[in-house]
């Protein structure tokens, strides 16, 4: 019993530009199939998580709550990322983050990301070093996470909370602490599923007590139930298959 993380989901009004850029930045597989966009991390990186794509028409308005941090290898490394990036249609940003070697940038949807400096924490996680989340209370926040992605809690040198998958492998899932509250919708969601032969409902029901709580935004009748974490994050529990 159980559910685990499988999707960081983008909305976008053109799912197809946004993944290829993706695809392209990452160096990942570009898969359009049963009407989906997804953006696909290679095996040989030994776990399973897709970038996936929704049609939202509506604009970003709002800084996002959850951002991708990119891994880098040395500081060459480093800004050819930053290069490929700008060349895709990103650009560097200003968010406030002052003097500090990583890079703040927005992809062409303007949603933010970070193209961090080489950091030995981050040596195997292939492209995508971290899943990072703004919270309130990033201890709390992880604690759930903790059960509703099968990650384990892991200490880091820097403040915010990490959690990692059971393997060891993939991007970090962390929680930087301290953010005021959600007041807009976010562009990044996260999926999770049951395990095959689990019941979704039996899945939902343990959320429901462990905090989360199911919301209307209005996706009328799908398979999948929208939720919103014990900080009002929306994420989504699929089917299990």
């Amino acid at each position: 019993m159980g559910t685990r993380l499988v999707n960081v989901v983008v909305a976008t009004a053109d799912p197809e530009a946004l993944g290829r850029f993706w695809s392209r930045l990452l160096g990942w597989q570009f898969v359009a199939e049963h009407g989906e966009i997804d953006v696909r991390a290679p095996s040989s990186q030994g776990w399973e998580l897709d970038l996936a794509f929704g049609e939202v028409p509506a604009p970003k308005t709002a800084p996002n709550r959850i951002h991708l941090d990119l891994a880098s290898a040395t500081p060459g490394d480093q800004a050819a990322i930053i290069e490929r990036a700008r060349d895709l249609g990103a650009r560097s940003v200003d968010i406030g983050q002052r003097d500090v070697p990583w890079e703040v940038m927005a992809d062409p949807d303007g949603n933010e990301f970070c193209v961090l400096e080489p950091r030995e924490v981050y040596s195997d996680t292939g492209a995508v070093a971290a899943i990072v989340v703004n919270a309130q209370h990033a201890g709390e926040l992880a604690s759930f996470y903790c059960e509703a992605t099968g990650f384990k809690r892991h200490d880091k040198p820097a403040a915010e909370v990490g959690l990692r998958a059971p393997n060891g492998r993939g991007p970090w899932l962390e929680f930087q602490h301290g953010h005021p509250p959600r007041t807009a919708r976010d562009r990044l969601h996260l999926d999770v599923r049951p395990f095959a032969g689990d019941n979704q409902a039996d899945e939902v029901a343990r959320l429901r007590r462990l905090g989360a709580r199911s919301i209307d935004i209005g996706q009328r009748d799908v398979p999948w139930e929208v939720m919103a974490d014990p900080e009002n994050n929306e994420f989504c529990v699929l089917t299990p298959r």
